[in-house]
């Protein structure tokens, strides 16, 4: 660990492996550097790379100033791009390193996710030692438009479980995003990505298909599946 103001910072990556990429930031247990991903219709997309010490990668998409695209898989963010040959994120996505575009393929910055895939057993978990929750949709009663749920904190747990649970569940009642009837609805090519850290196009998997945790599930709550997790995680 090194000295980082007043917390240590955990060293993931040499100053060598470093040398001279745009955009770098340090966290507690993370990097951030710019990246960007290429369309020859729609020129540079670009982003926020935050690689962690257990191989998650998310990018924050930073295309365009109201872009609310986050915590992205490199593949969804090469997609996101409207990238003409996607499905090569490695290749495709790229940081700025001494001035020039550098394939993520040919920089240290793959590393840990290299060996996380080589040691990959069907329990991944994200950067915050929770299971992957996997995002959610639900389908507005008023205009009938479908709404994403991220699930990647507590909070947004409970709000995505309290809103399912509203069979006059609104747009207007999405506290965390700013959503009105009037914004556009999910588009149905993004509705395949779901956040999950082993595919970005997973249809449901160990990594991150969540059937109770106390991530997710509220002692607080008097619905049958929380009362259930309740007595059952108690007994």
């Amino acid at each position: 660990m090194a000295s980082g103001g007043e917390k240590d910072v955990e060293v993931l990556f040499s100053d060598e492996e470093l040398n001279e990429i745009s955009g770098l930031k340090r966290g507690v247990d993370f990097v951030e550097v710019t990246c960007g991903c290429t369309s020859h219709r729609y020129g540079d997309a670009v982003g926020r790379l935050r690689i962690f010490g257990n191989g998650d990668l998310e990018i924050t998409c930073e295309c365009t100033p109201g872009c609310q695209e986050d915590k992205l898989t490199p593949a969804a963010f090469e997609k996101h791009s409207e990238r003409e040959t996607a499905r090569k994120w490695k290749s495709n996505v790229w940081v700025i390193a001494k001035g020039e575009k550098v394939p993520l393929l040919k920089t240290a910055l793959l590393k840990y996710y290299n060996q996380a895939l080589k040691t990959a057993n069907g329990s991944q978990k994200s950067h915050n030692g929770k299971t992957c929750h996997r995002d959610e949709f639900l389908r507005c009663t008023r205009c009938n438009k479908v709404r994403r749920f991220r699930l990647r904190s507590k909070e947004e747990c409970r709000i995505y479980h309290d809103s399912s649970l509203d069979h006059n569940w609104k747009c207007s009642d999405l506290k965390l995003d700013r959503i009105t009837c009037d914004d556009d609805g999910e588009r149905a090519s993004r509705k395949a990505y779901r956040g999950c850290s082993r595919s970005p196009s997973c249809s449901g998997c160990t990594s991150c298909v969540c059937f109770g945790c106390d991530f997710c599930r509220f002692s607080d709550c008097s619905c049958q599946t929380c009362v259930d997790f309740t007595r059952n995680a108690s007994a």
